[in-house]
């Protein structure tokens, strides 16, 4: 069986911290190295991170750093898929490490399961070794904090697609989308590129048009890959404010509106402040959950904060992005 050649596109910009990590995993993985290539798209980095991609270079022949002049995820996804020249694209984020078989896996159940888009678990770890970014991290992996980005939900298991034994697992589901994402290149001649309106939530946006399209998007968990997100409840607050934004705005541009699951922050603060005893008590109860099992009482009197700081983010950034879309 012949090996497929794997294109491999990391859109980045100012990951001086990051870029060499995921490249070191990406350098270690079991695929064979004849067979991919890196096409690594920079948004016009300010800080050191060109440099230490050039000097990677030099250790690897089939890495090649592309500009982004418009500093934006969907145009650096676009480049990257028009440079490429594997029959599989693959998504990779620079901000991420991932296990050594998980390229491997992603092209293997890719077949395996005729799927057109495979992804797998993210597992999310702190930046820095406080109890904030510790408690962070845990509230981005926890059903309470924003379990569906990361075990991607209104899923139905995929055991029937197949006969083989491997796929009876439950836990093998189809999806709506995936983290990253592991796509067959015939797939952009179908439904055409990435959003370039779309400043976030681009690979959402893509993935529902995939599946409208009539493709199947697979979540093995087998698939595993490493994510650090902000560090600080100021720097967390502001990201998911900017996701619950762009949770609303697609709306302008595509008129197909996400999940309802994108919504919830939105109609918690809306609610407000009906919702808000409620919401402490869950907050609280979870919390104490994640200190027992973690073993550090600390996280009782974090873990409130980082759960705040996400859903009011998020929230808040969605009424902005109503205001945004009827204004």
């Amino acid at each position: 069986m012949t090996t497929p050649f794997v294109s491999i596109i990391i859109p980045c910009r100012n990951e001086e911290r990051y870029i060499s990590k995921c490249l070191e995993t990406i350098l270690a993985q079991d695929y064979p190295k004849d067979k991919m290539e890196i096409l690594v798209v920079d948004g016009m980095s300010e800080d050191k991170t060109r440099e230490i991609i050039k000097n990677w270079k030099l250790k690897i022949g089939n890495l090649r750093l592309l500009d982004n002049p418009k500093k934006i995820a969907p145009s650096a996804l676009n480049i990257g898929v028009k440079n490429s020249t594997g029959e599989i694209i693959m998504r990779m984020d620079a901000h991420a490490r991932y296990e050594r078989d998980y390229l491997s896996k992603c092209v293997k159940y890719l077949k395996e399961y005729g799927a057109d888009n495979i992804g797998g678990t993210m597992k999310t770890l702190p930046q820095k070794s406080t109890i904030v970014a510790k408690a962070i991290a845990l509230s981005l992996s926890h059903i309470f904090g924003a379990a569906s980005r990361f075990r991607i939900g209104e899923s139905q298991p995929v055991a029937e697609l197949r006969s083989s034994p491997t796929l009876r697992s439950a836990r093998v589901k189809e999806v709506d989308t995936v983290f990253g994402g592991c796509y067959k290149r015939e797939v952009f001649d179908r439904i055409g590129f990435f959003n370039e309106n779309l400043i976030r939530s681009q690979d959402l946006e893509f993935n529902l048009r995939l599946k409208r399209a009539g493709g199947k998007i697979i979540l093995h968990p087998d698939i595993v890959s490493y994510y650090y997100p902000k560090p600080t409840l100021g720097e967390f607050f502001w990201h998911n404010f900017q996701d619950g934004i762009w949770s609303i705005l697609p709306l302008k541009f595509v008129k197909v509106p996400f999940k309802l699951r994108h919504y919830i922050p939105l109609i918690f603060v809306l609610t407000l402040p009906l919702s808000f005893w409620p919401y402490i008590l869950l907050s609280l109860f979870f919390s104490l959950q994640i200190a027992a099992r973690e073993k550090d009482l600390r996280l009782f009197f974090a873990m409130p904060l980082a759960f705040a700081t996400r859903h009011f983010g998020y929230g808040l950034g969605s009424i902005w992005g109503l205001v945004k879309l009827i204004l």
